[in-house]
């Protein structure tokens, strides 16, 4: 047999090998088809769910690291509010002791009350708010009560004294007020 002869026969078995293969491995039938198909279908639904919830827990967790930077800036000045406060108290107790009606310290009192304005100013531009209570409704969450008096000329529950003005940062109490409450005698 010549190389052309071999050529032409192995070529001509070729196909004949190729159609036995295809004819030896049998086609999969409609129902294994479906079946895979909703085999990959719910694969696919399950992987679906997982990313939209590993999206939704990298959006909430991103919205947390927001939320605590934010009340990072916002209360991150609640120990230095902490330390100043002491500060306007006393420049407070220097106007009450003060003797107004003796001219000597006329002066001294302007002086401390300009220095207690702008203390005062100044902590209000950082959201620190006075909280004095003198007349209203007793609040626990806003007032600490020292002492209850009998008054029978206000409602009970009214603070009718302040020992010591609170102070709110941004809203949340740093400090409460020392308040006497009034009770029904």
């Amino acid at each position: 047999m010549s190389h052309e002869e071999y050529t032409e026969t192995q070529k001509a078995t070729e196909p004949e090998t190729e159609q036995n293969q295809q004819q030896e491995t049998p086609s999969p039938s409609v129902e294994t088809l479906q079946a895979q198909l909703a085999t990959l279908a719910a694969a696919f639904e399950s992987a679906k769910e997982q990313s939209l919830r590993s999206q939704a827990e990298a959006q909430n967790t991103r919205r947390r690291a927001e939320q605590d930077v934010e009340k990072a800036h916002k209360f991150g000045q609640e120990k230095i509010v902490n330390d100043l406060l002491p500060v306007v108290d006393n420049l407070e107790r220097a106007l009450a002791t003060i003797d107004t009606t003796n001219e000597l310290f006329t002066a001294i009192a302007e002086g401390i009350e300009l220095t207690h304005k702008s203390f005062i100013d100044a902590l209000a531009r950082h959201q620190v708010i006075v909280v004095n209570p003198h007349g209203e409704p007793f609040d626990p969450n806003l007032h600490q009560a020292v002492s209850a008096v009998p008054n029978p000329d206000v409602e009970p529950n009214t603070v009718i004294n302040v020992f010591q003005k609170g102070y709110t940062l941004h809203g949340r109490l740093v400090r409460p007020a020392m308040v006497v409450v009034s009770k029904a005698p």
